[in-house]
This record gives structure tokens, sequence and C-alpha cells, in this order.
């Protein structure tokens, strides 16, 4: 198993410097679901839930948690995000998928920012349509595709 890197050499918890690595084009892309009453997405969908337009706001959350997300993650690098596009499309009657892709030129990955973005969507959609569903789930978020940097191409199986 390799050597964790978020560790120094007492075991403790530290930031990896990555001052020393090379500025280099990186893109990260991740996707969540969300599954809810039929009824709720006609309504979202159609444009008619009283609390707004749920899919706007939710992409937006999605790119501004993208630019917050060593905010929230305490060993993540602030990252000068250059490009951040969430997409929410309806997959059938009860389910949503959500995708994120954040590109970054930098010295760290955006795989936390992409993954971000697509939970803060996901929570931002619940929250705009829990008055009339309160029984939806956010499910499946992971880590598709991300490039660049010393490790290479990633692609997650589909």
């Amino acid at each position: 198993m390799p050597k964790l890197s978020h560790l120094d050499d007492k075991g403790a918890v530290h930031m990896v410097d990555v001052g020393a690595k090379p500025l280099t084009s990186r893109t990260a892309i991740a996707e969540g679901f969300l599954e809810a009453q039929a009824e709720t997405l006609d309504l979202v969908f159609s444009g008619d839930l009283p609390k707004g337009d749920v899919i706007t706001t939710a992409k937006l959350a999605g790119i501004m948690a993208a630019k917050k997300t060593s905010d929230l993650i305490p060993l993540c690098h602030p990252l000068p995000v250059t490009s951040v596009k969430v997409a929410i499309d309806r997959i059938n009657n009860t389910r949503v998928r959500l995708e994120a892709t954040v590109k970054v030129a930098g010295q760290t990955g955006v795989e936390m920012e992409a993954l971000t973005a697509v939970s803060v969507a996901a929570l931002t959609f619940y929250d705009m349509a829990k008055a009339v569903d309160k029984a939806m789930q956010i499910d499946g978020i992971r880590l598709l595709m991300k490039e660049g940097g010393k490790s290479g191409l990633y692609q997650a199986d589909t």
C-alpha cells in the first residue's frame, strides 16, 4: 500500500506541500443521483414548484460549492478553478442525474471540487423540493473521471 500523503513521518495529519509541483491542466467529472416521486419531478422540471427554479438554483449552488471546497474539506488546497459546469437531467420518471465538470491549471487535482459540486447541487435540489417530497434520496455520488497530474487519467467503470 502506498504511503498516505496527508500523514507526516510521525503519522500526524498535515496539508501536502504541492509548491514544487508544476502547473498542469487538470479536469475532474463527478456524478450523483436523486430519487423522488414522479409528481415532484414533474413540478420541478415544469418550473411549477412554488419555491422557485430548482434546477438553476441547484446548478448555481454546485458552482459556488466547487469554488469553496477548501473551506469545507480540511486538507484541500484552495485552487484557482477555471471552469465549473453542472448538469441536471431527468433520466426517468423518478430519477435525476447530476454531473459536475471542474477544471483548473494547478499543482493538485480537482476531484474534491467536482464531488463537492455534485453533492451540494443535490442537497440544494432536495432543500428546494422537500416541502412536497421529504422522502427524496441522494445516492451514487462518485468520481467518473480525472485527468492531469502525476497519476494521469482515471476513468470509473460504467
